[in-house]
């Protein structure tokens, strides 16, 4: 009996996790491709001028598709075996613990990349005479371009003074669109890598006790 109530949690905890995960990975695909069309523009993309950490898509392979892939076999699963029909139990927790390890590392990539853009700043147009950065307007990281010294501090004004963000002349408002939806990202593949674990304890769980009740 015991171990009938363990593999109806499993089962239990399958529905409610695989789901999760598939409206998670739809947000991190999503938050990603808006990364690469700051202010709604599509100039930019064509032009090359976008932040190299957006360019890398880590929301679209990390915490989108890799996690996808995991959560629509989870969600499968879970529900192919409500009634406690005979599906194969251990060997789908398997693929499942498997498929969740995957989704943990891309989330985890994910995760940092989504940071590092973040902490780095956008690619914009800005005027690095007035910032003694060089001579006349450029395409750079403005927040990143500073000498190495004035690196952190730079990073936390920009981060928490909303003021140093017109520093950025094009794309309009691109400051505001990196820090959103890096910070969601970041917020997105969090939860990813929690959820994941839990499905590979889960799996773990599947595989010796299986997602049913039983016959």
């Amino acid at each position: 009996p015991s171990l009938c109530r363990v593999a109806m949690c499993v089962g239990k905890c399958s529905r409610i996790v695989g789901p999760c995960l598939l409206v998670l990975g739809t947000l991190s695909v999503a938050a990603n491709i808006l990364l690469l069309f700051p202010g709604w523009a599509l100039k930019y993309l064509a032009e090359g001028h976008i932040s190299k950490h957006a360019k890398a898509m880590p929301g679209i392979w990390g915490g989108g598709i890799a996690v996808l892939l995991a959560a629509t076999h989870i969600t499968a699963v879970g529900w192919r075996c409500t009634g406690c029909s005979d599906c194969g139990t251990r060997r789908n927790a398997f693929i499942s613990a498997v498929l969740s390890k995957l989704a943990l590392l891309g989330a985890a990539a994910c995760f940092v990349l989504s940071g590092v853009g973040l902490t780095n700043g956008p690619l914009c147009f800005y005027n690095a005479s007035e910032h003694g950065h060089g001579h006349g307007t450029l395409w750079g990281y403005p927040f990143l371009d500073a000498g190495s010294q004035e690196l952190d501090a730079r990073t936390e004004n920009y981060l928490h003074d909303r003021h140093t963000w017109s520093i950025c002349l094009e794309p309009a408002g691109v400051v505001a669109w990196n820090v959103v939806l890096f910070s969601l990202l970041l917020l997105v593949s969090a939860t990813e890598m929690v959820l994941a674990s839990l499905q590979i304890l889960n799996g773990c769980l599947g595989c010796l006790c299986g997602f049913c009740e039983g016959k």
